[in-house]
């Protein structure tokens, strides 16, 4: 709000420069006209006080209401009473101030001329107000509407992240049990995988970016839990160079992708599957690649399928606000996600 009060005292500062050069410039005129200096001041500070209590009345009253646009006649109204009004005082207040004859036969024929000037004066106040707060006005109808909107994005970005949780949990959770009786030693490790990678999940709550390598170092605890579940059924190639490991993208956005991955690798295929995950730079991009096998005969991957994809997509679209992020091809039983984060 700084701004916006300083540039109002800037432009309060300003329209009190004029009414002193308007002051200045009326008690020269009365002057040349053959009065003295003090009919001249007089008529010229009466004058200036005047209009600037009608402006600053209209300043004030268009600072606090906005008429519509079928308003602005009355706007117009207003206007002409105030300069009736400070016309009126001119006329009968200045020869109070000043029993000359010929100067009250002088402000008898200026009326008409002083009127309009009045009006003028004020109109321009008027208009210079109306376009100013209206500005101001829609200004922080921009930042409201902006706040709400990035409120809403958070509140929807939460939303899917705790949407994720549940959904890993409940799958890890079956798979703890299917293991309890048979090789509870592997069920214990499984739970303490959990453990750690839900502690991490909590603590990267607060976080909007992460680098590559926070990213990768969290989804190896996800993949760790998978292989006590598939043994050696499941393996994993990830490949990246330096560069890309300091590049960022948004904190828990593979996970739910390399989940998709999985489901569709092995809950489809029988035998060793390899998920493959490689990380490139590419022109201000973090590319991010994602394969797995499929069977087309049990399974027929599409964009947006399951959660992972889904929730990936518009996570990355209430971040980035582009919808053309994300790609997804098949080709010789290889299922391929292309991901691509911009970097700032």
């Amino acid at each position: 709000m700084a701004a916006p009060v300083s540039t109002f005292a800037n432009l309060r500062w300003i329209f009190a420069a004029c009414g002193v050069a308007w002051a200045a410039l009326q008690i020269y005129l009365i002057h040349s006209f053959g009065f003295n200096w003090y009919i001249a001041a007089t008529d010229g500070l009466v004058t200036a006080i005047c209009l600037g209590g009608a402006c600053w009345l209209i300043d004030n009253t268009l600072r606090f209401y906005q008429p519509s646009k079928n308003s602005y006649f009355n706007l117009f109204i207003w206007c002409a009473l105030l300069a009736g009004i400070c016309l009126a005082i001119a006329r009968f207040g200045l020869p109070q101030l000043n029993a000359d004859a010929e100067y009250f036969g002088f402000i008898n024929k200026s009326l008409t001329i002083r009127y309009f000037t009045n009006f003028l004066a004020i109109g321009w106040m008027a208009m210079i107000s109306l376009v100013y707060y209206t500005q101001q006005d829609h200004k922080e109808n921009e930042n409201r509407k902006a706040e709400a909107e990035k409120l809403a994005k958070e509140a929807e970005l939460y939303n899917l992240r705790q949407q994720l949780q549940p959904h890993f949990l409940f799958n890890s959770l079956n798979s703890i049990n299917a293991l309890i009786g048979f090789k509870p030693d592997e069920a214990r490790k499984m739970i303490h995988q959990l453990s750690d990678f839900l502690r991490g999940t909590l603590k990267k709550d607060d976080q909007q970016l992460v680098t590559l390598t926070e990213e990768l170092a969290h989804l190896q605890l996800y993949l760790d839990i998978e292989k006590v579940r598939f043994g050696h059924r499941l393996q994993t190639e990830i490949s990246c160079d330096e560069r890309c490991r300091q590049c960022t993208l948004p904190t828990l956005l593979l996970q739910p992708v390399v989940e998709n991955a999985i489901k569709f690798g092995l809950y489809d295929t029988m035998g060793e599957v390899v998920i493959s995950i490689r990380g490139d730079y590419e022109e201000g991009y973090l590319q991010i690649i994602i394969q797995n096998p499929y069977d087309p005969q049990t399974a027929k991957p599409r964009k947006g399928t399951g959660f992972g994809l889904s929730g990936m997509q518009r996570r990355l679209h209430l971040i980035y606000t582009r919808n053309d992020l994300v790609e997804t091809f098949t080709n010789d039983n290889i299922f391929t996600t292309i991901i691509k984060i911009p970097q700032v």
